[in-house]
């Protein structure tokens, strides 16, 4: 019975520091991170002040809190949440990077040429440059969609994209000694 009006008493305490702590904690976190991830890091946060509940400075028996007392450590909890939020993002980027330049490119399907020096021109260029193009070649997005899969603006996914095709035509027509891609008579006439 004890072990029962303890735990209820705890359970009051924080919900009580979340009354106050909430709200300033959410706008915390929308200055300080991705939209989509502020709830994720948020239920983080309390998550730990819940495990960490008997720390809370200012945070006593009394059910009448000030946020005076208890924001200032909560926001150093929320800001600790918020840093190892930007680690493992850094960490999955820096895996998803890895393996596409490790992965081999898919060899030639059945009745398929092989592309062998295309995608060897691919993997000298940088990532992001890379992700732009094979989204528009591979995917046919349009800039406007590529900007919103990479966080670029469209104005920058078509700048990308044209010095990209730009230097994947220099880098073939050396590897080739011709203007790859293009037949005799192709392209613009001089009229």
């Amino acid at each position: 019975m004890l072990r029962q009006e303890l735990a209820r008493a705890r359970e009051a305490r924080y919900e009580a520091l979340m009354r106050v702590v909430m709200e300033p904690l959410h706008r915390y976190l929308l200055r300080r991170a991705d939209a989509g991830a502020v709830d994720d890091i948020l239920a983080e946060t309390m998550l730990v002040l819940w495990r960490r509940l008997e720390d809370v400075p200012g945070l006593g028996a009394d059910p009448k809190i000030g946020p005076d007392d208890v924001l200032p450590w909560c926001y150093g909890v929320a800001r600790g949440c918020l840093t190892n939020a930007h680690r493992a993002e850094r960490r999955r980027l820096r895996l998803v990077e890895r393996l596409t330049r490790t992965a081999p490119p898919p060899g030639p399907g059945p009745g398929e040429a092989d592309h062998a020096e295309l995608h060897a021109t691919l993997g000298t260029l940088n990532t992001l440059d890379r992700e732009v193009v094979l989204l528009w070649a591979w995917e046919g997005l349009p800039p406007r969609a590529i900007a919103e899969a990479t966080g670029l603006t469209p104005n920058a996914v078509s700048i990308r994209l044209h010095r990209t095709k730009k230097r994947l035509a220099s880098l073939l027509d050396r590897k080739n000694g011709a203007h790859a891609g293009h037949g005799t008579g192709e392209g613009r006439s001089n009229r």
